[in-house]
């Protein structure tokens, strides 16, 4: 186990995506809101993730989700930023911006506050957009975590995220 300030189920889990992207020769991106940066974080710890791991963009605002990663305002004003359509907008956005084979896109409610009848807080979204796929080979979904704190569910999260990155993974 590496030194590391992160919990060991997150470390032990970004190994194993490091490892099984390198083995299928895949290179990987990250679009995360409510994670801040946890997933890219986890993946960082591990030794040689650099040739798998590319690039992560963390686009905590709405602002930053539309300028860096090109979520179209139409998207997040009818949709809102917790949605299928804007995580997909937000995955879709890293492959554009990176050479990556496959993006993952995270956004949520962590809370405490900041939840919704509609959308209570532990409300996550998760998207996984690969190069090449068809436009219309949509993987995205949406969680509720139980409210765990607001810690609980950004480390719920960033596994979900994880698992997500396996090659093998059929989706949510």
């Amino acid at each position: 186990m590496p030194d590391t300030l992160l919990p060991e189920p997150l470390v032990e889990l970004a190994q194993k995506v490091i490892v099984a992207n390198r083995r299928a020769g895949r290179t990987i991106a990250l679009a995360e809101s409510c994670t801040g940066g946890l997933v890219s974080a986890a993946l960082t710890e591990i030794a040689g993730s650099s040739d798998v791991f590319e690039a992560g963009f963390v686009t905590y605002s709405n602002d930053m989700k539309t300028e860096l990663l090109k979520v179209s305002q139409d998207v997040l004003e009818t949709f809102g930023a917790v949605s299928i359509a804007t995580a997909w907008a937000m995955a879709q956005g890293a492959l554009a911006k990176s050479h990556a084979h496959v993006a993952v896109a995270i956004t949520g409610v962590a809370g405490p506050g900041g939840g919704s009848e509609q959308k209570p807080v532990g409300t996550v979204v998760f998207a996984r957009a690969e190069r090449g796929a068809a436009k219309d080979k949509i993987v995205a979904d949406m969680h509720h975590f139980d409210d765990t704190g607001r810690g609980g569910v950004r480390l719920q999260a960033a596994l979900c995220a994880l698992e997500l990155l396996l090659p093998d993974s059929p989706g949510l």
